[in-house]
Formats: structure tokens, C-alpha cells, sequence
């Protein structure tokens, strides 16, 4: 059985894929949100999801790195990695563009990657999909912002357990739903995201957790777990997902943010979905700012804002002119690109 959570039609199957032009951006695939929490296993997950939509290429672009507040947020994933698995033997499923990965081999730490869509020349990145026969037992998995993703995320951590030997400890990192629904963070529920998990989830898919917490301020959770401990989630009656009712209120709600010239720093996940559901309530979004260069110059999916480097935008705006901070954690480089010369909404603390 399934409780409905939470509907939306017609999201952009990928919100961190650039587009050439704001035709193909607008005209990009599209498909349906059903959050539902299944009441068999206390899973939050998309009933809409499709995977046969989802097929990633060149043109996803979700690299974070460039901000230093995220690579301070690394330092402190590397840490708790070396702690609990240790730095040698180590296997990072779903690695993408590689950049944790380079960063633990700068920092002493044997590691090997995997993932199919892997564009560099690292000899250390395997392009392909980790599993069964693919390598010789790692000491630890680390599996970050990847089950997230997963139509089936328990079958997935258990192929992941057998192919490591039934041995070995894991580190997980996905965003947390806890924080979504505290925060009605609406513009943070994506096609790509097809689970959303709570800390409890983990609880219950391991029978023993070694640390456990929340990271970036709240938006993370983390676990490391033994793999040999994974068992197939059973509902608690006494846990449920509790969702707001009020979730989408401040889409409609004139705030600050409709008054004005208005900018949204941030071209990512969350600005892509932001600048939807506002254009769709009928408020003017004016210019999406990204320090990404690979994001200058192209288009949103489904709206077709077009993306500018700071520089482009930030003279052309007036006294008083808001800025929308995509994530708060940013805020303070945000303020100092900018010569804290704006009005600044933190949107996710509305």
C-alpha cells in the first residue's frame, strides 16, 4: 500500500543538464512527481519515476567543487572516511566527473572509481558500472549522492553487498528528507531524486549502523555501515514520513522575492525548480547567476533562462535589487562576489 505524499507534473527529467538553446531547454523531457511513502517498507519514493527517461551524457553538469564552502564540506566526508573505512582498497561506486575521487588520491588514499559516464583520463576511474566480478574485495565502499537515484535502492545496496563478499563497510551520503519537509523546501524534490530518505530509513536497512549524522548544514545525512548487516526494510508504524501540508505555500505567497528586480544565484538542482513552479504561479524570474563556466551561456531545462557569469548580470542591477540564494550555505561567498551591494533571501530559511 502507498500514501500519497506530494504530486507535480511535468518536472524536467534532468535539472542539471544544460541546454544549447531555450527551445531545446523549454522542449526538453519531461516527467511526472508522485511522492509516496510505501507503507510496506517506509520508503519515500517517486511512483512516477521512468528510468528508461533518465540517460545521462556530456551535457549533465553538477559539479559543486568550485565553491569553497563544498570543498570544505569534502574535507569532512574525507575524514569520517579514513576513520571508519580506512584509506586503503577503497572503491567509490557512481564517482561522476571524479572529483572526490582525485581528491582522496591527492591525499594518500587507494581508491578505485567507477562510472559509465566518466568523460576524464584518470587510470584510476573505471568507465563502467561497479559489481559483481568487477574488482577484488574493497575494504570500504563509499557511495555518495547515488542511491538517491536508484529505482530500487535496496536491491542496489544489495548488490553491492554481495559483490564486495558480503564484507566491508559502506559510506552513504544523500539528501535528507527530514530536512526538505522541516524547511518546505519544495524546489529541493527532483525527477533525478527518485528516493528520499530519513536517517530511519537506514536504521531499519542496517542491523548495525557505525556513525550516522547530517552534514552541509542539514541538506546530508550520512551513515557507515557494515555491509554484511544489510536486511530488507520493514514499515514502523510509529515513524512515519510526516509531511507538511502546507508544502507549497510560498510558491503562491507574495514575499520579498516577488518585488523588484529579482536574480536566483545558483543554476543547479534547486534554482532549475525554483524558477519553474514560480514562473508557473505567475513571478518574474530576471537572470540565473552560476559561477560554473560550464553552465555559462546555456539554458535551464523547461524554463530556457539563460545562465550568466556574475559579471554579466551584477552591473545591470539596480539599488535594492534581491538576490535569491539558491542554498544558504553559499550566502557568504555569494555576499562577497557581490560586494554586498543587494537584498539577499536565503530561500531555504523563508
Amino acid at each position: 500500500m502507498l500514501r500519497l505524499l506530494y504530486e507535480q507534473a511535468s518536472y524536467p527529467v534532468f535539472q542539471n543538464r544544460m541546454y544549447d538553446s531555450a527551445k531545446e531547454a523549454i522542449n526538453c523531457p519531461k516527467g511526472d512527481i508522485r511522492l509516496v511513502e510505501n507503507l510496506a517498507t517506509g520508503l519515500v519514493y517517486n511512483d512516477g519515476f521512468q528510468p528508461a527517461l533518465v540517460t545521462y551524457d556530456g551535457e549533465y553538469q553538477n559539479e559543486q567543487g568550485l565553491s569553497e564552502h563544498f570543498r570544505h564540506h569534502l574535507d569532512a566526508v574525507a575524514g569520517i572516511v579514513g576513520m571508519h573505512l580506512g584509506r586503503n582498497r577503497l572503491v567509490e561506486v557512481g564517482c561522476g566527473k571524479g572529483f572526490f575521487l582525485e581528491k582522496l588520491l591527492q591525499s594518500g588514499f587507494d581508491i578505485t572509481g567507477f562510472d559509465e559516464t566518466y568523460e576524464g583520463s584518470n587510470p584510476r576511474i573505471r568507465k563502467q558500472y561497479y559489481g559483481p566480478g568487477t574488482i577484488d574485495r574493497a575494504e570500504g565502499l563509499v557511495l555518495r549522492h547515488v542511491l538517491e537515484h536508484i529505482k530500487d535502492p535496496f536491491e542496489f545496496l544489495t548488490m553491492l553487498r554481495d559483490a564486495n563478499d558480503h564484507s566491508g563497510r559502506i559510506y552513504i551520503e544523500v539528501p535528507c528528507f527530514d530536512w526538505i519537509c522541516k524547511h518546505k523546501a519544495w524546489f529541493d524534490v527532483f525527477y533525478e531524486h527518485v528516493n528520499y530518505f530519513r536517517l530511519s530509513d537506514f536504521y531499519r536497512m542496517f542491523g548495525r549502523i557505525v556513525e550516522c549524522g547530517y552534514l552541509f548544514g542539514g541538506q546530508y545525512l550520512y551513515v557507515v555501515a557494515e555491509l554484511s548487516s544489510l536486511r530488507a526494510p520493514v514499515y514502523d508504524s510509529s515513524d512515519p514520513a510526516r509531511f507538511p501540508d502546507n508544502f507549497t505555500r510560498s510558491i503562491d505567497t507574495p514575499t520579498l522575492v516577488d518585488s523588484g528586480q529579482c536574480v536566483v544565484w545558483g543554476g543547479a538542482s534547486k534554482g532549475v525548480i525554483f524558477s519553474l513552479l514560480k514562473i508557473r504561479a505567475g513571478r518574474a524570474i530576471d537572470a540565473v547567476i552560476d559561477i560554473n563556466p560550464a553552465k555559462q551561456g546555456k539554458y535551464l531545462p523547461a524554463t530556457g533562462i539563460r545562465v550568466s557569469a556574475p559579471a554579466q548580470v551584477l552591473p545591470t542591477l539596480s539599488a535594492g535589487a534581491t538576490i535569491i540564494v539558491m542554498n544558504s550555505n553559499y550566502t557568504s561567498e555569494i555576499r562577497a562576489m557581490s560586494n554586498n551591494a543587494y537584498k539577499y533571501v536565503e530561500i531555504d530559511h523563508e
